[in-house]
């Protein structure tokens, strides 16, 4: 006994040994690399990049395209593997064509990439950027080893389209597929109670059904062949195709090889790398990489006090703090209050890439920009998304731009309160026995099924977040409630059918929506802030070692993000919604 005693007592103090040693370590660590950091922050920068007489800038996409970026260096860590995954911001690929435009060093542009990594929004943006340099009268060249449809797609504006002997162009069409969990929710015992207003209201079929409504079907038709028929449109234009050739060549994969491509005029001609850019040579003596070209200092920066303020809503809207891929409401809160109280700042363009979220977290966000909205002029610009609650914060703008292929619209709302009460006591053995002080406050725990009466209040408070939806957008948007319920009941739309339909003002991108802004604050010089705030990088790097950080069990596991959207969705604290139920990517 006393042996035992004290053995327990060396164990003891050897895992306090441990944990102290543990954390000594880590400390030292995280030490070390936040001196690095301090390091580098105080090393001088190298001198300004000079741009060459007669230079072609070489653009390659190798890094994903944001609509803003974290300052966190660990954030571009892959977790799985440790490589890095960098990424640029959008509206600095959008500056940095507008420089290139008017620097006279700067002869043409070279696209080089099979793929690109940003949203087929951005995409569209960046191909009326691409367009606008043509403007000048220089030139736009494109090579390739072989096309993705994106790159396919923004690659079409050039001059000259060149492929590899061994490649291909990969124009195939659109497709959104949908996840759906009702089976494997019985099997667990998990019964999805739902709640919903609008008929195509989707977000909670995954839970409901095992395949897509005949409304879902309907409205994914008409939002994929909308982008599609633009997407035909514009290479048509460019390529001087008909629209009947692109659509039969997609229906019977005719670009299968580089003749083919080549016979059917979607590239002009047939090269290595090498030989492309002895083409490329006749034209410019020297290259510049577009990473190089982003630390060239632009000529034409202005310096007036007058801003505009372009205010970052990017991703699911929560309640709480936000982050470069959240929207939460009280960091946008206070970004719209900061702009609205600087009197320097003559109006604000609020950049919406969300899918939705919380309806909560959303009124609260529209209350302020309606606050705002009384001093200044506010201009909404959509890129990918800008769906149910992304539409909800959008509504009230003196104007709304989006590009065609937008998915907005998806004025519904739902409730979803998950039971596991099948789970605990079926599958698992485990029971739950409550105390409680009134009738219903175990209600929405989950672990019981909810009574009638619980479903019909939470029916009447979905109705009643509906009813103020859709006032909302008949007030911002000029039309009769009857007219908004019309093109409601959750169902979303292509930007170029929500111009028809009254949903937004102009087809245009970013760069747009702030030009239309200045115009409406009467400004002809002025600077370009952006909000929020960016997270102080050191701040960061402490809160990425925290718990909240780290990988999840379904990352591991490699399951895809839409699934993880859902996984989360269920532990969301606000279970009154208005958000879309896909993410799809158009490649």
């Amino acid at each position: 006994m006393t042996f035992f005693c004290s053995f327990e007592q060396k164990i003891f103090i050897m895992l306090d040994f441990l944990k102290s040693t543990l954390s000594s370590l880590l400390a030292m660590i995280l030490m070390f690399v936040l001196f690095i950091i301090f390091i580098i922050a105080i090393i001088p920068e190298d001198e300004e990049t000079k741009v060459k007489e007669n230079s072609v800038l070489k653009i390659e996409f190798k890094d994903a395209i944001l609509d803003r970026s974290s300052e966190n260096p660990f954030e571009s860590i892959n977790s799985m593997d440790f490589s890095v995954e960098n990424s640029v911001e959008f509206k600095d690929v959008l500056d940095n064509i507008e420089k290139a435009k008017n620097d006279e060093n700067i002869n043409g542009i070279y696209l080089n990439f099979s793929n690109i990594q940003a949203g087929f929004s951005q995409v569209e943006e960046i191909r009326e950027k691409l367009l606008d340099f043509k403007e000048s009268g220089k030139f736009i060249y494109a090579y390739s080893d072989s096309y993705s449809q994106s790159a396919y797609y923004l690659s079409s504006v050039a001059d000259k389209v060149f492929l590899n002997p061994e490649g291909t162009v990969m124009l195939t069409g659109f497709s959104a597929g949908v996840m759906f969990y009702k089976d494997l929710l019985d099997k667990l015992g998990i019964d999805m109670q739902i709640i919903r207003h609008g008929k195509f209201k989707s977000a909670v079929e995954p839970y409901m059904y095992n395949s897509m409504s005949k409304e879902n079907r309907e409205q994914l038709e008409k939002l994929l062949n909308s982008i599609s028929d633009n997407m035909i449109s514009s290479i048509s234009k460019s390529r001087g195709v008909s629209q009947a050739d692109i659509n039969k060549a997609m229906n019977q994969l005719l670009l299968n090889s580089s003749a083919d491509c080549k016979d059917l005029n979607f590239v002009d001609v047939i090269v290595y790398e090498d030989e492309a850019l002895e083409i490329l040579d006749e034209n410019s003596e020297n290259t510049i990489l577009f990473t190089e070209y982003m630390n060239v200092k632009s000529k034409n920066q202005s310096i007036s006090s007058d801003k505009i303020a372009v205010i970052y809503a990017t991703g699911a809207i929560n309640s709480g703090e936000g982050s470069h891929n959240t929207i939460g409401s009280e960091t946008t809160v206070k970004a719209i209050r900061k702009a609205a109280k600087d009197e320097n700042v003559k109006a604000i363009v609020l950049r919406v890439n969300s899918p939705g979220g919380s309806a909560l977290a959303s009124d609260v966000i529209l209350r302020e920009l309606e606050l705002a909205k009384q001093k200044k002029k506010i201009v909404v610009s959509m890129g990918d998304y800008a769906a149910s609650g992304g539409y909800y914060i959008a509504c009230n703008a003196d104007k709304i731009f989006a590009n065609h292929s937008t998915i907005t619209g998806s004025i519904g709302v739902f409730g979803v309160i998950p039971s596991t009460k099948k789970l605990l006591n079926e599958k698992l053995g485990l029971y739950i026995d409550t105390v409680n002080t009134h009738k219903y406050s175990d209600g929405f725990q989950g672990y019981r099924s909810l009574t009638d009466y619980e479903k019909a209040v939470i029916q009447e408070s979905v109705e009643q977040v509906y009813e103020t939806f859709i006032t909302y957008v008949s007030e911002g948007r000029n039309m009769t409630k009857e007219e908004v319920n019309a093109i409601g009941q959750g169902r979303v739309w292509s930007g170029t059918d929500a111009l028809s339909i009254g949903l937004v003002d102009e087809i245009g991108g970013l760069e747009d929506a702030i030009v239309s802004a200045a115009g409406l604050a009467e400004l002809e010089d002025y600077r370009v802030i952006t909000l929020p705030k960016k997270e102080d990088p050191i701040k960061e790097i402490i809160e990425s070692f925290s718990v909240k950080h780290s990988i999840s069990l379904p990352e591991f596991m490699g399951i895809s993000d839409e699934t993880i959207n859902h996984l989360e969705f269920l532990n969301s604290k606000d279970k009154i919604q208005a958000r879309i139920s896909f993410l799809f990517e158009i490649r």
